[in-house]
């Protein structure tokens, strides 16, 4: 598979996302599969992991995600890039709290879980309004003097907290919401990232599945844990009102003997040289499917061609960065259970 840098950080061009192998997608596999699962993709090329310490079996956020990418990729660890995500809750905020002993107390067991001694990329998943943005970004360069991450990144966030976190501590990598429905990052964030350095990985780049062509009005989604039940764009409604986006990729899929999912994949990868998205899936077929999208190369006019007929489309159920800033799947979880 082709590589791409995040910063200094050298990745393959399509990176996988672990999550599904614990929560966020209704039943798990079994441990084995989801182990062979990755090591199946770095076989295949994929050399770039993400993982957070949040993603837990069912909602429990035990470091169950964590604990299966480390033993996937032991064998090869310093082969691949791993990228895993810190979490600060409100009630960890204790009165005359260190930041650094509490950030510190989080990376020592994901280290532990993850089967090394140090981070390639180390993100704060989600802003705490509590903790200024500035504190945290002077704990990261600590760790990367340190030498217990290699590079940071931040998650969710607008053009603004980029730059000022970016003016203490260099960022490695943005990880946003970003795919041909959710493109706010086109505007500000991307041409930013690009000037300095700073690698864009998208969460979410097939939009949840929508851009495969896969779901539709009748595709159930698992009640209990399964994060597609509060994306606006797979409501009833929106996935009728987006089915013209669905027929322009499959027109380019037929064309190019790809699917669906490729063609969305290989359109950012042609549009940016500094983004490295991040599909995720529990399935190994789809998984390798899509990591095969670094090969469906869109020419100069095939790019030009699709990306004028989407400008022209309108997009139904768009969530946008603030939709994602502050808030997590658990969030809307306790949420819409009273909890």
């Amino acid at each position: 598979m082709k590589k791409r840098f995040i910063g200094k950080l050298e990745v393959s061009s399509i990176g996988m996302g672990c999550m599904g192998f614990s929560h966020g997608y209704g039943q798990v596999p079994e441990r084995r599969y989801s182990i062979q699962a990755i090591r199946e993709a770095y076989e295949f090329g994929c050399t770039f992991f993400d993982t957070a310490e949040t993603y837990g079996d069912v909602l429990y956020y035990t470091g169950h995600n964590e604990e299966i990418v480390g033993e996937a990729v032991e064998p090869f660890r310093d082969k691949v890039v791993i990228a895993t995500k810190l979490h600060i809750y409100d009630e960890e905020l204790v009165e005359g709290y260190d930041l650094y002993k509490l950030v510190r107390s989080h990376l020592d067991a994901s280290l532990k879980r993850l089967r090394t001694d140090y981070v390639d990329l180390y993100y704060l998943h989600r802003v705490n309004e509590l903790v200024p943005n500035e504190d945290i970004a002077k704990v990261m360069g600590q760790l990367i003097d340190e030498g217990l991450i290699r590079g940071w990144g931040i998650s969710a966030v607008d053009i603004d907290i980029i730059k000022q976190v970016h003016a203490i501590t260099p960022l490695t990598a943005v990880q946003n919401i970003y795919n041909i429905l959710e493109r706010d990052c086109e505007q500000e964030i991307f041409p930013f990232c690009i000037e300095n350095n700073i690698g864009v990985v998208p969460f979410s780049p097939i939009a949840s599945g929508f851009l495969s062509g896969k779901i539709s009005t009748k595709t159930q989604f698992e009640k209990k844990d399964d994060v597609r039940n509060f994306v606006p764009q797979l409501s009833k409604e929106n996935i009728e009102g987006n089915q013209p986006i669905l027929d322009v990729l499959n027109k380019f899929a037929k064309e190019k003997n790809a699917t669906l999912a490729q063609i969305s994949l290989s359109w950012m990868l042609k549009k940016y040289p500094n983004v490295v998205p991040i599909p995720g899936s529990k399935n190994k077929e789809r998984i390798i499917e899509n990591l095969s999208g670094w090969n469906i190369e869109l020419t100069d006019d095939e790019f030009n061609e699709l990306q004028t007929t989407l400008d022209g489309i309108k997009v139904h159920g768009h969530r946008g960065i603030s939709e994602t800033q502050h808030v997590s799947f658990r969030d809307k979880w306790d949420e819409k259970n009273n909890k």
